[in-house]
């Protein structure tokens, strides 16, 4: 895949990345520590942090200004929007960690939906590499569940100006959009997340401008992956047919009587290299999105779309120095070098937040 979604000769076929996602769309389904991290750029993975994004009440309407960057801190600025960021793209040694096991653990049973903030990272499964029959060996996603029944929706109440119907219908777009842009085949191989940009309010035009341009022409300022997953299938291919998840939504009243959204899930896809061979590496990206579900008779919006309030994004083995707008997992033990000066982080552990401050080329403790 090249950048806009575009197929050489090596591609993927639809059909087998179809197989790949369809039970992940519909919601159907360890080793040694990393020597070496492969990470984005340093600068590039550092954690950045602006004030909230809020969305544009009607008199505060002022349609068509520019993003507005700061290429030093790496943020983006918007008029209504601001987008808080974290980058942090794990290296790992795939020749040594990457295992898990395919749809069931005959040692361990699924796990119940996550509903609250865990207490503590995932024990360690049984060690082992991946295998294109085994994809989830020796990792905590083993006992994930498939594609969307991995993200907990919790139950609806009234909330600001919604009735408690609209709420539930809210919060099933907010999964919708989850899935459009981090489950759907198309998008995993490249393509325009259509389905995912028509949830997004219009009127939010920085927010327009920035997935607009990152989708067309991706540079380091202008990133899809903090936002939408992608693979370039001429350089990997789905080994099996499932995308591990695990996370939750929750909800709570915004400004201006709006339902504020929370979503925070990770996500965990199994690949191989295009050209072949039986090698198996998993790419794991958890993302913080929050957003807001506006009043129309308040703010600028469109019936069933919302506007980004902010999104923080971790990665793990997506790439270091990676400007192309796809992931781009080591094959054969590659790594970023051993001069990276990143912390030892777990990629399972959602104890806490997406840590601020943290970036950089660092080493996953697990894959």
């Amino acid at each position: 895949m090249s950048v806009g979604g575009e197929k050489d000769d090596s591609s993927v076929p639809d059909e087998v990345w179809a197989e790949f996602l369809r039970t992940s769309a519909e919601g159907g389904g360890g080793g040694d520590a990393p020597k070496e991290p492969s990470a984005r750029a340093r600068e590039a993975a550092a954690r950045l942090r602006a004030e909230r994004a809020e969305p544009t009440p009607w008199r505060a309407h002022t349609p068509g200004r520019p993003v507005r960057g700061s290429r030093r801190r790496k943020s983006w600025y918007v008029v209504g929007f601001a987008a808080s960021l974290v980058l942090l793209v794990l290296a790992l040694d795939p020749g040594g960690v990457v295992g898990w096991s395919g749809d069931g653990d005959p040692a361990g049973k699924p796990l119940a939906q996550e509903t609250e903030r865990p207490e503590q990272a995932p024990s360690a499964e049984p060690g082992g590499r991946a295998t294109l029959d085994e994809p989830f060996r020796g990792s905590p996603a083993v006992r994930w569940a498939n594609g969307t029944a991995g993200i907990t929706v919790p139950a609806a109440k009234a909330t600001g100006w919604m009735s408690k119907a609209e709420v539930e219908r809210a919060l099933a777009r907010t999964r919708d959009f989850l899935a459009a842009s981090n489950l759907d085949p198309a998008v995993l191989r490249g393509a325009r997340p259509e389905k995912a940009v028509a949830l997004m309010n219009p009127h939010q035009k920085d927010v327009t401008t920035f997935v607009t341009t990152s989708l067309r022409t991706p540079d380091k300022d202008h990133d899809p992956l903090l936002l939408f997953s992608r693979f370039d299938p001429a350089q990997a291919r789905p080994a099996g047919d499932v995308v591990k998840t695990r996370g939750r939504l929750s909800f709570r009243e915004g400004r201006r009587g709006a339902l504020e959204v929370t979503a925070d899930v990770t996500y965990v896809y199994p690949v191989a290299p295009a050209g072949g061979g039986d090698e198996v590496v998993r790419v794991i990206v958890r993302r913080e999105t929050v957003v807001s579900w506006d009043d129309p008779s308040k703010v600028i919006t469109e019936k069933g779309t919302f506007s980004l309030l902010s999104y923080k994004t971790d990665m793990t083995n997506g790439g270091c120095d990676n400007a192309t707008g796809s992931f781009r997992p080591e094959f054969g033990g590659g790594g970023a070098g051993a001069d990276a000066d990143g912390e030892a982080v777990d990629p399972y552990n959602r104890t806490g937040p997406i840590t601020e401050g943290r970036g950089g080329c660092g080493i996953a403790t697990r894959s």
